[in-house]
């Protein structure tokens, strides 16, 4: 492993221990019912602990320092404690990131031109960074300044300032009206909805509500050569079958393939990796 990266070093016990470079952090897995494989003694010797019990807090958290980097998979990261116990990366995104980075470049080949990626509920800018790795021009919304400014110190981190990025913060929906006036269209579309949030005026955003006519107006946002959509969330209830469900109506009259799975926290060959999330690939 990467001593300068990430690594699921255990979890159980509705808890999971991490390492993010040099800081190996204790944090909530509500998905971890199974047994510590490790000594408790290990697991005390996390440089800080996050619980969620009598409302969120740190434990340790004046031995974390204000903000440090890590590299995954050839993509540095800078990473911040915050009060909801998140440090500004998802690493069990990592192997859709290295998908995206490889199908945005196979298209650049094809095509002899770079993809247009449109990447929604972006966060700190993870996909965002893997697509322009992979060649691509690419439009990040964010409704939270915060985030979309963490994401622009990502770029700068991995020498991306110049690449074609338009960063946004705005309602994804009122943003994705806009550009259906605008007669824009992408040819790879990126979300990763939370199961609640609030725009940048307060609006709401409810999945079970809000996530079908998000993908259908996503879906008149395609190009005319498109690469695809990948769907991913953190709701229990969306299983990886309730995303394929998702995207084979609304688009698998249009061809295609799909591919839906469970993304998961990973360490070493003996570490139990931990399910966090589904994705769903549509792929032209």
């Amino acid at each position: 492993m990467n001593p300068n990266g990430y690594e699921l070093l255990d979890s159980g016990n509705f808890q999971k221990l991490e390492r993010f470079g040099e800081v190996v952090l204790s944090r909530p897995c509500a998905q971890a019912v199974w047994k510590q494989t490790l000594s408790p003694i290990i697991w005390q010797k996390a440089t800080a602990t996050f619980f969620r019990d009598g409302g969120n807090q740190w434990r340790g958290r004046d031995r974390l320092p204000s903000t440090w980097d890590i590299g995954v998979d050839g993509t540095r990261f800078q990473l911040s404690s915050t009060d909801f116990g998140h440090l500004g990366i998802f690493p069990e995104q990592r192997d859709q990131w290295k998908r995206i980075r490889e199908v945005c470049g196979d298209y650049r080949k094809k095509h002899n031109r770079a993809p247009r990626v449109l990447n929604l509920f972006a966060y700190s800018g993870g996909s965002t960074l893997a697509a322009a790795h992979g060649g691509a021009e690419v439009c990040h919304v964010d409704a939270s300044k915060g985030m979309v400014d963490w994401a622009r110190k990502n770029a700068t981190l991995n020498g991306l300032d110049e690449k074609p990025i338009r960063w946004i913060v705005d309602d994804v929906t009122k943003f994705l009206d806009r550009e259906h006036r605008r007669a824009r269209s992408y040819d790879l579309i990126i979300l990763d909805p939370p199961s609640y949030g609030r725009g940048a005026k307060g609006e709401i955003f409810k999945i079970e509500n809000d996530l079908p006519p998000l993908l259908s107006l996503i879906g008149k946002l395609m190009s005319d050569q498109p690469l695809g959509v990948l769907l991913s969330c953190h709701t229990p209830e969306l299983t990886p079958i309730s995303l394929h469900h998702l995207l084979v109506q609304q688009f698998g009259s249009s061809g295609g393939s799909l591919e839906q799975g469970e993304m998961q926290l990973r360490g070493a060959a003996n570490v139990l990796p931990v399910p966090s999330g589904s994705f769903c690939w549509w792929l032209k």
